[in-house]
């Protein structure tokens, strides 16, 4: 019973989490890792003391417990991740590029070239800051005040994830406002033309030069994109731990 325990904890936060829930990831080998991840953890509270259960319900309500501890945590980092492709749809959708959308096996359906790109960026700057190896040890340091069958989520977890988003949906808007800005002066500059010179083919016009425009701005900030998601997904990990603490 604490293997299937720990392993519903462990299991909820890599069916998610960036990384390790990404279905590019054959869904074979994720179970593996989770199940070895529980195969080690769970020597070490063999001597734990469970809550007295004396039918499938009070199990189910244990097991239910320690799934969502996992996916709280998996899915307050994916949460902020995802302001991101937003804004990546958004920059689509300006720069004349939403044609181009294509089938990523990471979201199961067809997403912008930008969405894709931001995406790529910012699990780059995930992993090279150590985030997945920040989420195992987030996970493993629960099972320190929580041990297995002692997971209970609090009234905050609600407030939690309100605030994630809110922080996702303002980073996204940060990452991508040199393109937005761009994008709208172009836009507003054709309009400009149009009025003053009817004769001039502004769709065919403006279509160039956005998208030309959305590939520089792109060159310029994407550096900008990768730093501005650093510091906020350790920020967003030490929230969800709290939260649980709590």
């Amino acid at each position: 019973m604490i293997f299937t325990l720990v392993l519903g904890r462990i299991g909820g936060m890599v069916a998610i989490a960036p990384i390790f829930g990404t279905l590019a990831i054959p869904r074979t080998v994720r179970v593996f890792f989770a199940v070895g991840m529980a195969f080690v953890v769970t020597p070490v509270y063999l001597n734990t003391t469970l809550p007295p259960v004396s039918n499938l319900v009070t199990y189910a309500h244990l097991m239910a417990n320690e799934v969502a501890v996992g996916l709280l945590l998996g899915l307050g980092v994916t949460i902020v991740f995802s302001g991101i492709q937003v804004a990546g749809q958004i920059v689509s959708k300006m720069s004349g590029l939403s044609l181009a959308d294509v089938f990523d096996p990471s979201f199961g359906e067809n997403v912008s070239i930008f969405t894709q790109l931001f995406f790529f960026v910012t699990m780059a700057v995930f992993v090279a800051i150590g985030g997945h190896r920040i989420v195992l040890e987030a996970v493993l340091e629960t099972f320190t005040w929580a041990p297995p069958g002692h997971a209970a989520l609090g009234a905050t977890y609600v407030d939690a994830l309100t605030g994630l988003m809110s922080q996702s949906f303002a980073l996204g808007i940060r990452a991508a406002a040199p393109l937005l800005i761009a994008l709208f002066l172009s836009t507003m500059v054709l309009g400009l033309i149009g009025r003053t010179l009817p004769q001039v083919n502004i769709v065919a016009v403006g279509f160039s030069i956005n998208s030309m425009l959305a590939l520089a701005m792109i060159l310029l900030s994407l550096g900008a994109v990768a730093w501005t998601f650093q510091e906020p997904t350790i920020e967003a990990l030490r929230t969800l731990q709290n939260t649980l603490h709590s």
